[in-house]
């Protein structure tokens, strides 16, 4: 008992205590001062109407930065070796780096679309396997509602580096749609009937007129082309009206229903 130095344990005893209370200390201002920065981020942000979630994640990324930082600087302050932490955090961050650089093409790809506009919200357009009408161009995707209801969110870096076909872009779109006809149907007056008819259709437009030409042949008979012109916003409607002229018209004028022809012919042995 007598050989303890109870001095020096005495010392180390108030040195780590110290330590303990100065950690403490600079663990709680630090604290402090990034929740003040991180109040102060999302007042900023909810300025600019940023949207909540990216608030949100904003959020999270600054304290959880803020807070690593923090941890480093205590452990460096007190002597602790920090260059395994600081080569961790490199390598973290260049994790981070890549997991952003799809993030960095999307928004260029974004800032190019809002700059070239090559479709607008509202226009049907079909690009990077996706058909619909577009309902909001983000800053990182692109929405898109599909004809059958779907909504479908597109990176814009995929969008931009595709082919767009803007179904709205022009103030007339065709339609097309084909007749198709027996072999002993009289095509010529198949024709004449339907241009005259497809002009009644509700949306039709009389210039440019209605084309109706023969296409094709095949072993049912001649195919014809019906193609009218209408404005992109009532294509489907000018659609499916037009076929239904083609079936009824040609049904009441009397035109027979195209049929397989099958020749046999019998050779005497």
């Amino acid at each position: 008992m007598n050989g303890i130095n109870w001095s020096h344990w005495t010392d180390v005893a108030i040195q780590v205590g110290l330590n303990l209370v100065a950690a403490i200390v600079l663990w709680l201002v630090g604290r402090w001062l990034i929740g003040l920065a991180t109040r102060l981020l999302d007042v900023q942000l909810e300025k600019r109407g940023l949207d909540p979630t990216l608030r949100r994640y904003a959020h999270s990324f600054l304290s959880v930065t803020l807070t690593i930082v923090l941890i480093v600087a205590i452990l460096g302050f007190f002597g602790v070796e920090t260059t395994t932490f600081a080569a961790l955090i490199a390598a973290a961050g260049v994790a981070v780096g890549l997991a952003w650089s799809g993030l960095l093409a999307n928004f260029a790809a974004g800032l190019f679309l809002i700059t070239l506009r090559p479709f607008k919200v509202g226009d049907v357009i079909s690009a990077a396997g996706v058909t619909g009408q577009v309902v909001e161009i983000g800053l990182f995707a692109t929405v898109i509602n599909t004809p059958d209801n779907v909504r479908t969110i597109v990176g814009n870096n995929k969008l931009f580096s595709d082919n767009i076909q803007n179904f709205s872009a022009n103030p007339v779109r065709r339609v097309d749609l084909k007749a198709q006809l027996a072999n002993s149907a009289d095509h010529a007056g198949a024709i004449g009937l339907l241009t005259e008819r497809l002009k009644a259709v509700p949306n039709v437009l009389a210039d440019p007129a209605p084309d109706v030409a023969l296409l094709e042949f095949t072993p049912l008979g001649p195919v014809l082309a019906v193609r009218p012109y209408c404005h992109p916003d009532h294509y489907w409607q000018v659609y499916f009206d037009a076929n239904r002229v083609i079936r009824e018209e040609l049904g009441r004028a009397g035109f027979p229903a195209p049929e397989q022809a099958m020749v046999v012919r019998q050779q005497a042995v």
